[in-house]
């Protein structure tokens, strides 16, 4: 963990939801980095709680849900999949940003499929963590009413919610903020650089661009009829993606 410099400030204040901060919990075995993680956070205007591993982690989200989850791996006793399974079984949607040194591929992967929203690898600055916070809670909402409708299915962008027909399609925020942003612009390719930046905030200096690749495939296997063969979030080879509104 990078530790700032003392005359180091924030780009920008906390996001405020009616004027009361955003509730940030951070999991961390270790002392240093969520007293860094922390205090950053703090100084953006965030209100912070920590905990120390998988269990007490577990008790605080049982006391008070939070608004955004940073969370470790590598916890002693009750790890940080185990934390990331039970919170998603339940149907808690928050917001997670995984925080750990481990960086192999399988691990990434398995975060990203329990349903983490983003991943930072250690060594991480508290500027990029807060970057991230920012950027999972930014929800920004249309200023009317918005509707996109391709094949059977219909995003009402509005009241964030997807069907086919009847038929209610679960997704997670970041997997519906993706769709959005492809179905709004049918026929545009988009590297996985330009959705890390337009929908996570980030970049692929800070984040693996696997990140995308993980939500892409989660996204086909919810909306298309054959995710082997999609109609609709097409690969475009060795440039990124493309939607298509009809087969």
């Amino acid at each position: 963990m990078t530790i700032p410099m003392l005359d180091e400030r924030p780009d920008s204040v906390g996001d405020m939801h009616n004027s009361v901060p955003a509730d940030v919990l951070i999991v961390d075995d270790e002392p240093q980095v969520r007293e860094i993680v922390a205090t950053y956070l703090e100084r953006e205007g965030y209100s912070v709680r920590t905990a120390a591993d998988g269990h007490e982690a577990l008790v605080e989200l049982a006391r008070k849900r939070p608004d955004a989850l940073v969370l470790d791996l590598m916890l002693p006793g009750v790890n940080g999949l185990e934390v990331l399974a039970k919170l998603r079984s339940g149907g808690d949607e928050v917001p997670v940003i995984v925080l750990s040194a481990r960086g192999s591929e399988p691990e990434r992967v398995a975060g990203l499929e329990l349903g983490a929203d983003d991943y930072v690898a250690k060594p991480a600055s508290p500027r990029e963590v807060a970057a991230r916070v920012k950027a999972v809670l930014r929800r920004a909402k249309p200023a009317g009413p918005r509707t996109i409708a391709f094949g059977t299915v219909e995003i009402d962008v509005t009241a964030r919610k997807v069907t086919r027909g009847a038929e209610l399609i679960e997704l997670r925020p970041k997997e519906f903020d993706l769709l959005v942003r492809m179905a709004s612009a049918p026929g545009e390719v988009l590297s996985r650089q330009d959705l890390l930046r337009e929908v996570w905030g980030s970049s692929s200096e800070w984040q693996d661009p696997g990140t995308v690749t993980v939500h892409i495939r989660r996204l086909r296997r919810a909306i298309e009829a054959d995710p082997a063969k999609p109609d609709h979030i097409v690969t475009v080879y060795g440039i990124g993606y493309r939607f298509d509104q009809a087969p």
